[in-house]
């Protein structure tokens, strides 16, 4: 990434830290109401359309070194899943667990860890930016959803990917989802990432698997991922706004 590029993203990640933090101080309270939630949208629709501008549709995160790693990667929302479905895959070091591909598809499929494992495999060294106003730098190893993408052929009406996770959000069930466009799906660093700083990811950052879209905020990078579906809408999922906390007043954009 050049000094340019470099410039524009940190432009981009000052004025994104300083709406989440409006967000964030009252969330609850404003998302109830009906004209913020209109500002919310014009916002997010400013913020793609900026960042689409300013920033190549192929740049890059910024990447880094080894040493820079930072000495503890945190957990970010759920820590270990209270959900006896995936209580008994990780007992057994999720050896029968199954990532499922469908959706708007020619080609579902299924892919065991290990088989995930046998594809081939990207390491990247990047920054996680937290919305709850923390950094770390960890090396995560996974294999680019461009490569699974590829062997299921999506159609052309395709235009999201949707994460479904194991991570119930409470006492109803509800579980956690995410989404992202095909332009951040094709990117070279979104990974299915299975390994972070060179050891088997662990529960409380989303084992077996978790998404990895490096140039968004944490809260698009979903955690114990046990769906991906293609999709050509959003707004018939869930709450409609393509996220569990878009549902409840985030950006779905969430571009740094």
């Amino acid at each position: 990434m050049n000094e340019d590029e470099n410039g524009r993203r940190r432009f981009l990640q000052r004025a994104l830290a300083a709406g989440s933090a409006l967000v964030l101080a009252g969330c609850e309270r404003l998302s109830r109401s009906e004209w913020f939630t209109g500002v919310l949208g014009s916002a997010e629709k400013l913020t793609f359309g900026v960042q689409r501008l300013l920033l190549p549709r192929k740049a890059m995160a910024q990447e880094f070194t080894e040493a820079d790693l930072s000495p503890d990667f945190r957990s970010n929302g759920t820590s270990n899943p209270a959900d006896p479905a995936y209580q008994a895959l990780a007992a057994n070091r999720f050896a029968d667990y199954r990532l499922q591909v469908g959706g708007l598809v020619e080609r579902p499929r299924s892919y065991s860890l290990d088989e995930l494992k046998t594809l081939p495999s990207r390491t990247q060294i990047t920054r996680h930016d937290c919305v709850e106003g923390w950094s770390a730098i960890g090396k995560w190893k996974g294999v680019q959803l461009a490569r699974v993408l590829e062997a299921a052929a999506p159609l052309p009406s395709a235009r999201y990917v949707v994460f479904y996770c194991a991570d119930p959000m409470d006492a109803w069930g509800t579980r956690y989802y995410e989404s992202i466009d095909m332009e951040d799906a094709w990117h070279v660093q979104t990974l299915l990432a299975y390994e972070l700083n060179d050891a088997p990811l662990p529960i409380r950052n989303g084992a077996p698997i978790r998404v990895r879209v490096e140039r968004q905020l944490g809260y698009k990078m979903a955690k114990y991922v046990m769906r991906i579906e293609l999709v050509d809408r959003l707004d018939t999922i869930a709450g409609g706004k393509g996220g569990y906390w878009e549902d409840r007043g985030y950006e779905w954009y969430a571009g740094i």
